[in-house]
């Protein structure tokens, strides 16, 4: 895949009105051989969201959700420490999940009212009980992170690169 990747990364022509711009992401950016890496010359590591991008995720992903008056976004902000866009994503389904189950459990007792309930909108004790099953897919200090940091210092925007070798 690699050789694929590097002959046509070779290849590339483009007129010179025109640019190309060519994004890469990866969790593993150690796998990484020196000819890509010398292709690629701009490398942002981007770390786990701290408690304000976590907030603005949650928004986001809970925007068209039935909320509880006065949903305190802060506090599932706050502790939901270390985890990940998409940790937080699943986080949301699994807390979704709960009033729905709740409904299914009062039609499986054969309650014999006709009038179907209506879902109850989503409070802070979904997720908390909801955290109990999903937590973050990876730990802040595990020693992959710590991979993550230390090809950040070698070879990111962040790290040593940044220091000239040169003196200048």
């Amino acid at each position: 895949m690699r050789n694929e990747f590097m002959a046509a990364w070779d290849g590339l022509r483009s007129k010179d009105s025109q640019r190309i711009l060519i994004l890469g992401a990866t969790n593993r950016p150690f796998d990484l051989d020196d000819a890509v890496i010398r292709r690629l010359p701009r490398r942002i590591y981007v770390d786990l969201p701290d408690a304000e991008n976590r907030l603005k995720i949650l928004k986001i992903i809970l925007a068209e959700e039935n909320l509880q008056s006065g949903f305190q976004f802060e506090h599932l902000s706050n502790e939901t420490e270390g985890y990940s866009g998409s940790d937080l994503k699943n986080l949301c389904i699994a807390a979704a999940y709960r009033p729905v189950q709740e409904l299914l459990e009062i039609k499986m007792e054969g309650s014999r009212n006709d009038l179907a309930p209506a879902l109850r909108p989503l409070c802070m004790e979904d997720f908390i009980q909801s955290k109990a099953k999903v937590g973050p897919s990876v730990a802040y200090d595990a020693a992959s992170m710590n991979e993550l940091r230390k090809w950040n210092e070698q070879y990111g925007e962040g790290g040593s690169r940044r220091k000239s070798p040169f003196g200048f």
